[in-house]
């Protein structure tokens, strides 16, 4: 998979892009990200990539004229691949999204700044937009380093353990079970014993119905479109029913 990333940042890139699952799998060739600096691509004397919005208003808007032609100098002047604007006006962020764009052998992001960009880039640019929250951020470059993170976690091989990305949290629908480790015991606080036993059909059953307890404890929105089975209700159940003896 490759990823072009469009920013007035690159050098924020390189320090986690190098690091830990999504620097192992761009050593292995699994995953290629390419950073461009837009304001490489500005053509006055000081490479100025901003300006005043018209009408008013305080901010800076990023102007449409170094985007496009990063853009275009790196894709073509007809990119036939998604090219998505990182944005709070964007579509959520979600791993339905992420598992989307894992399709694709290539897609590009342009990470906004300031006030935001021309609309002109909105309107005849970008495929699509997206946000990664409901919150204030400085720019774009977070958003386009959590979408790179969350998709190249979903290419078969990335991961060492092959289930993981399946079992994940939000991969199923549902937030992940507790996790536990040695020691057994710790300032008298034990591991639960069924997790002990050896017995894995018992461990995939309470597994299955912690899951199903900490969703409804923690995201019960989730619930409301997950697909339970008819055991899976039962497990809640039971374990609801515990919690409140």
């Amino acid at each position: 998979m490759r990823i072009d990333v469009f920013t007035l940042f690159p050098e924020l890139f390189p320090p986690y892009l190098d690091a830990s699952i999504l620097g192992r799998a761009r050593q292995a060739g699994l995953l290629e990200v390419k950073l461009h600096n837009i304001r490489d691509y500005a053509t006055d004397k000081h490479q100025v990539t901003d300006d005043e919005p018209y009408g008013g208003g305080g901010g800076m808007v990023m102007k449409p004229e170094p985007i496009f032609a990063a853009v275009e100098g790196v894709l073509g002047a007809e990119p036939v691949i998604p090219i998505i604007l990182l944005s709070p006006q964007g579509r959520i962020f979600n791993q339905q999204v992420a598992q989307e764009l894992s399709a694709h052998e290539h897609f590009a992001l342009i990470c906004g700044r300031y006030e935001g960009v021309d609309e002109r880039v909105r309107e005849h640019l970008v495929s699509d937009e997206i946000s990664v929250g409901d919150y204030v951020l400085t720019g774009g470059e977070l958003p386009a380093l959590l979408i790179i993170d969350s998709v190249a976690r979903l290419l078969p091989g990335a991961l060492g353990d092959p289930t993981g990305a399946i079992t994940d949290s939000h991969a199923s629908g549902l937030l992940e079970h507790p996790h536990y480790t040695r020691p057994p015991e710790f300032r008298g606080w034990a591991v639960p014993e069924v997790l002990k036993s050896g017995d894995h059909g018992r461990i995939v059953r309470w597994r299955r119905q912690q899951s199903l307890l900490r969703t409804a404890q923690r995201r019960p929105d989730l619930l409301e479109h997950a697909e339970l089975s008819k055991k899976d209700k039962q497990l809640l159940e039971e374990a609801e029913e515990r919690e409140t003896e």
